[in-house]
Protein backbone atom coordinates (compact mmCIF):
# COMPACT_ATOMS: atom_id res chain seq x y z
CA UNK A 1 0.00 0.00 0.00
CA UNK A 2 1.21 3.42 -0.67
CA UNK A 3 -0.13 5.88 1.75
CA UNK A 4 -1.64 8.77 0.48
CA UNK A 5 -2.30 12.38 2.35
CA UNK A 6 -5.49 14.26 1.84
CA UNK A 7 -5.03 17.07 4.01
CA UNK A 8 -1.79 18.78 6.20
CA UNK A 9 -2.61 21.30 9.01
CA UNK A 10 0.41 23.15 10.61
CA UNK A 11 0.56 24.06 13.31
CA UNK A 12 2.45 27.12 15.64
CA UNK A 13 5.06 24.88 17.48
CA UNK A 14 6.40 23.66 14.08
CA UNK A 15 4.37 20.29 13.72
CA UNK A 16 1.78 19.32 11.12
CA UNK A 17 -1.42 17.13 11.72
CA UNK A 18 -1.21 14.73 8.67
CA UNK A 19 -4.48 13.50 7.60
CA UNK A 20 -4.44 10.18 5.23
CA UNK A 21 -6.83 8.85 2.65
CA UNK A 22 -7.64 5.67 4.64
CA UNK A 23 -8.72 7.87 7.93
CA UNK A 24 -5.72 7.76 9.86
CA UNK A 25 -4.05 10.96 11.73
CA UNK A 26 -0.87 11.48 12.56
CA UNK A 27 1.05 14.46 14.45
CA UNK A 28 4.71 14.71 12.89
CA UNK A 29 7.42 16.94 14.90
CA UNK A 30 9.37 18.98 12.95
CA UNK A 31 11.47 21.29 15.33
CA UNK A 32 14.29 18.90 15.05
CA UNK A 33 14.39 18.88 11.21
CA UNK A 34 13.82 22.53 10.70
CA UNK A 35 17.67 22.84 11.92
CA UNK A 36 19.18 20.80 8.71
CA UNK A 37 20.44 22.57 6.32
CA UNK A 38 17.97 20.83 3.39
CA UNK A 39 14.74 22.42 5.89
CA UNK A 40 16.42 25.80 7.47
CA UNK A 41 14.26 27.75 5.43
CA UNK A 42 11.01 26.38 7.55
CA UNK A 43 12.87 28.20 10.48
CA UNK A 44 10.66 31.16 9.83
CA UNK A 45 7.01 30.22 11.54
CA UNK A 46 5.47 31.94 8.47
CA UNK A 47 6.95 30.16 5.93
CA UNK A 48 5.88 27.02 7.60
CA UNK A 49 2.63 27.17 8.30
CA UNK A 50 2.08 29.82 4.90
CA UNK A 51 3.74 27.18 2.77
CA UNK A 52 2.92 23.86 4.11
CA UNK A 53 -0.06 22.01 1.51
CA UNK A 54 -0.16 18.32 0.25
CA UNK A 55 2.18 17.76 -2.63
CA UNK A 56 2.92 14.91 -4.39
CA UNK A 57 0.47 12.98 -2.34
CA UNK A 58 2.16 13.79 1.06
CA UNK A 59 3.16 16.59 3.54
CA UNK A 60 5.35 19.10 1.61
CA UNK A 61 6.25 22.78 1.55
CA UNK A 62 5.91 24.71 -1.43
CA UNK A 63 8.37 27.50 -0.96
CA UNK A 64 8.96 28.85 -4.54
CA UNK A 65 4.66 28.89 -4.24
CA UNK A 66 4.73 28.10 -8.11
CA UNK A 67 3.19 24.59 -7.08
CA UNK A 68 5.89 22.80 -8.45
CA UNK A 69 6.25 19.02 -7.51
CA UNK A 70 9.98 18.87 -7.99
CA UNK A 71 10.91 22.01 -6.24
CA UNK A 72 9.24 21.24 -3.03
CA UNK A 73 10.75 20.54 0.16
CA UNK A 74 8.71 16.82 1.14
CA UNK A 75 8.44 13.83 3.91
CA UNK A 76 7.99 10.46 2.83
CA UNK A 77 4.57 9.16 3.08
CA UNK A 78 5.89 6.29 4.56
CA UNK A 79 7.85 7.54 7.39
CA UNK A 80 4.63 9.73 8.45
CA UNK A 81 2.34 6.39 7.98
CA UNK A 82 4.35 4.83 10.33
CA UNK A 83 3.41 7.53 13.02
CA UNK A 84 1.26 6.23 16.05
CA UNK A 85 -2.18 7.34 15.55
CA UNK A 86 -3.04 10.87 17.18
CA UNK A 87 -5.46 12.14 18.44
CA UNK A 88 -6.63 15.25 17.00
CA UNK A 89 -6.44 18.56 19.31
CA UNK A 90 -7.65 20.96 16.74
CA UNK A 91 -10.66 22.94 17.54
Amino acid sequence: MFPKVVQVIPMKDYSVYVYFEDGKIVHYDMSKMIEKEAFRSLRDIDIFIDTCTVMNDTLAWDIGKNRDNKACLDIDPDTLYELPMAVEKIA
